[in-house]
């Protein structure tokens, strides 16, 4: 009895073998040899310095999007269903244009000089993590999507310091692609069109509802 109530309470757990997926199909990607890389530059691109600081927010993406998964998860289904056709929509067509339309990033320092931890850090992230399968950047994509998740959710936006702090968070992650040179501006660019038209696919009709409603009570507050 009790299994059966857990299993209603967190049937939406199916959602995670999306990984079995996922995991498999990018370590393909990324160890596949013989392949045409198309370069992804942008003017732009070369104006911004290299700064191994930006580590920081880059590392902490993963803490960002695993805490705010596990939040919706555990307290509210709707959100969290939302929130990962959010990311497995554009994680799956990342995938398939990474796929079809092999892409790379000629921008990284040729030496990543110091050996403080922030460093050090970078030099690992370089290891681990080739500068190929690019666009759209699913650090900015993803971070956008916690974001508008976020937003959307009435206990949180009584919380009067969690959305700003969001906010602040998803820029940093941003920018932090840019400035550690993992991505061109046109991988960000990418990744915010994408997110802007899963946001109006899967959020616009309520947005646009607590709109009419903010109007009609004379309240003015931006949604993200």
């Amino acid at each position: 009895m009790k299994e059966r109530k857990l299993w209603k309470k967190y049937n939406h757990a199916w959602v995670l073998l999306y990984a079995l997926i996922y995991m498999p199909w990018f370590c393909y990607l990324e160890q596949r040899t013989n392949v045409h890389y198309y370069y992804i530059k942008c003017a732009l691109d070369y104006l911004i310095p290299f700064n191994r600081y930006f580590i920081v927010p880059y590392y902490l993406w993963f803490v960002f999007v695993g805490v705010t998964g596990m939040y919706f998860f555990f307290t509210d289904k709707k959100g969290f269903q939302k929130l990962a056709a959010f990311l497995i929509t554009g994680m799956t067509l990342f995938l398939i244009v990474s796929t079809f339309y092999p892409t790379a990033l000629h921008l990284r320092p040729l030496v990543v000089e110091g050996n403080d931890i922030f460093a050090k850090l970078v030099r690992l992230l370089y290891r681990l993590d080739t500068p190929t399968n690019v666009f759209p950047s699913i650090h900015v994509y993803n971070s956008l999507g916690c974001l508008v998740a976020i937003s959307n959710s009435e206990k949180l936006q009584k919380k009067r310091y969690v959305i700003p702090a969001t906010r602040l968070m998803t820029v940093l992650i941003i920018l932090s692609t840019l400035f550690l040179k993992q991505h061109s501006i046109i991988d960000v660019f990418g990744a915010c069109i994408l997110a802007l038209v899963m946001r109006v696919i899967l959020y616009g009709a309520e947005e646009y509802n607590r709109f009419k409603i903010r109007i009609k009570t004379g309240k003015r507050r931006a949604i993200l």
